[in-house]
């Protein structure tokens, strides 16, 4: 398995909100990155967690397949679980849109965007 090239860092933004800080890559790599740190934010209590895309450098589609996973991984805790994203690139906003994800998480360009939702 290829060395993952990705940091995430999970952090409270609010009494039910975590933040994913998303460093890096997005890719086959990084689905314990991932996963570990939805389990964090989900162990903490959250019913939001925000996925922040702000310093993302680069997602190919088994990334994409990731977030899928994710996604699926929420929807089991439905309702009180939400997925969020914030920062996505114009690029990153066009693929989400593409394959439909922007449906089933909620786009925010901030912070104070998401939490205000």
């Amino acid at each position: 398995m290829n060395t993952p090239n990705v940091t995430m860092t999970v952090r409270r933004l609010g009494p039910a909100t975590c933040v994913i800080d998303i460093q890096g890559e997005v890719s086959a790599a990084a689905e314990n990155a991932l996963m570990d740190a939805y389990t964090q934010a989900v162990s903490a209590g959250a019913r939001d967690i925000l996925l922040n895309f702000s310093q993302l450098e680069y997602m190919n589609s088994s990334g994409i397949g990731l977030l899928v996973t994710l996604l699926i991984r929420a929807n089991r805790h439905a309702p009180r679980l939400r997925l969020l994203a914030m920062g996505l690139s114009e690029h990153y906003r066009q693929i989400f849109e593409l394959t439909r994800l922007n449906e089933a998480i909620g786009i925010f360009a901030t912070e104070a965007e998401a939490l205000a939702a």
